[in-house]
């Protein structure tokens, strides 16, 4: 099916685990290496908009460029952290399941069996 992507990071225990789930179940979905390959502002915009969750929501707190690029300021906005991201994807929390209009994070992974077909 073309409509599933999973955002993935081979270095993350739980995006291997998202990767074996589909796998397990035979479904097809596109790959997105999105440390390679980050997401625009736009398409991270609407992958917010799919999980409810606000860009700070979205970040990973614990990455040393978070406390390098001082992203627990209050008075950032929401652009900000977006551009954020985009510039350093590793701030992105994952794995991300898109499907359809559909999306969850992988943590845990039972998230993502609520949003597959």
């Amino acid at each position: 099916m073309s409509d599933i992507t999973l955002y993935h990071y081979a270095r993350c225990s739980k995006s291997r685990a998202a990767l074996a789930l589909l796998e397990e179940r035979g479904i097809q979905a596109h790959i997105v290496h999105y440390i390679d390959t980050p997401p625009n502002n736009e398409q991270l915009t609407t992958l917010l908009g799919q999980l409810g969750l606000t860009a700070r929501q979205l970040m990973r707190t614990g990455e040393s460029v978070y406390s390098e690029l001082q992203l627990d300021n209050p008075a950032l906005s929401e652009a900000q952290l977006i551009d954020a991201m985009v510039q350093a994807p590793i701030l992105i929390e994952r794995p991300i399941l898109v499907v359809g209009e559909q999306a969850a994070i992988g943590r845990p992974i039972d998230n993502l069996i609520e949003i597959l077909p």
